[in-house]
């Protein structure tokens, strides 16, 4: 057993060694990601306006998305948001990831969101997965964080294990349980690194395997395998569509079908429809009661041009592989769990950054003690004898 032990705290301490860096990135990034979603409406909420009138009704879709194409000749309408708060604006997003706020009531434009704030989210993902890296790059980046990723993942499953002492007394329990306060350097690092560890381990633990199957094909089917689903055939590869210019969009039909989504989802929060498909294709509505991060809060309609349901599906209605898949996508982030997973999330995530620190701070203050040792008289004598 000594050992194993021994086999696991080498393995432990060389691994964070050597993904530390990474691990440290991804966990600070982590913790600037925690509230993106809460941080933006935020942010928007500069450019909402209540409605004019008391009681006053949003324009139809058809019309707000006429409105918007026209002040944007060229681009073609790719999306249309409508959130539920009286004051919010709609959204409508076109080629080139552009997208503009307009009034629901009247029609007017309102102006661009604002991109201070998105462009540091979109700073602090493009570290969190491809450390920054971009273009062809972009690969490389994106299997150096997830190969750290998975070697966190066994750091923390293993902190578990060597948290535990060796002599199972209420003494050395103690010492670890909580934080101490008046110790040197080095006691202070290892209590910090045992009592964070032990607090954050769980949900740690839970945050970091949500990424793997992100990264790894592999993983995702493991998690389809474990409830006994055969893993969904990889998307085969296509050339992207060209998209249709502004004045060609098919939305005819739009208004029936949003006014059904709308109504076969009384609670809703926003409704997004993507405008893809020719003509004749019914529209796929996203209906979230939640943020987007709680897919057991969302309902996936696929509505006809005269108002049909043709397909509805909610969480529920998912296989049990695809109901675990979406839950350790969304668990990674805690935003399966609302506002209360975002927080846990960032605060395992902040503890990941003082575990970093204070990992490679003991293994550094062993290996200086290690070279003091191997210079010593002593040691040296006995080398030359």
């Amino acid at each position: 057993m000594r050992l194993f032990r021994s086999v696991v705290f080498w393995m432990h301490l060389v691994c964070g060694v050597v993904a530390g860096v990474v691990v440290l990135i991804m966990s600070i990034t982590g913790v600037a990601l925690t509230y993106e979603k809460q941080m933006l409406e935020w942010a928007d909420r500069g450019a909402w306006t209540a409605p004019s009138l008391v009681g006053a009704r949003h324009l139809p879709p058809e019309t707000l998305l006429a409105k918007a194409a026209a002040a944007q000749p060229g681009l073609a309408p790719t999306g249309f948001t409508l959130r539920a708060p009286a004051a919010a604006p709609a959204t409508v997003t076109f080629q080139g990831n552009k997208s503009l706020l307009i009034d629901p009531y009247t029609g007017t434009i309102v102006g661009e969101p604002p991109a201070g704030l998105r462009n540091f989210f979109r700073t602090m993902t493009v570290w969190h997965r491809y450390l920054a890296l971009d273009g062809t790059s972009r690969a490389t980046g994106r299997a150096i964080t997830g190969a750290a990723n998975l070697g966190f993942l066994f750091i923390v499953l293993s902190g578990i294990y060597l948290w535990f002492p060796r002599v199972w007394t209420w003494l050395q329990f103690k010492n670890v349980l909580w934080f101490r306060g008046g110790l040197p350097g080095k006691a202070r690092d290892f209590n910090w690194h045992n009592v964070i560890g032990f607090w954050s381990a769980v949900p740690l633990a839970v945050v970091v395997a949500g990424a793997v199957p992100i990264s790894y094909p592999w993983a995702s089917n493991l998690v389809y395998r474990l409830v006994g689903e055969a893993p969904p055939a990889p998307a085969q590869g296509a050339r992207p569509a060209v998209p249709p210019r502004a004045e060609s969009v098919p939305v005819d039909g739009l208004d029936a079908a949003y006014a059904r989504a709308q109504e076969r989802v009384p609670a809703w929060r926003t409704i997004t429809v993507r405008l893809t498909g020719g003509p004749r294709a019914p529209f796929v509505f996203t209906v979230d009661e939640g943020y987007s991060g709680q897919p057991q809060k969302r309902d996936t309609l696929t509505v006809s041009r005269t108002g049909e349901i043709e397909k509805s599906e909610k969480f529920s209605d998912l296989s049990a592989g695809r109901r675990l898949r979406s839950w350790l996508r969304f668990a990674h982030t805690g935003e399966i769990y609302g506002l209360t997973g975002q927080t846990i999330a960032g605060i395992v995530s902040a503890g990941g950054v003082v575990l970093v620190y204070t990992g490679i701070a003991l293994a550094f203050r062993r290996f200086t003690a290690w070279l003091r040792r191997r210079r010593s008289p002593d040691v040296q004598g006995l080398q030359a004898a």
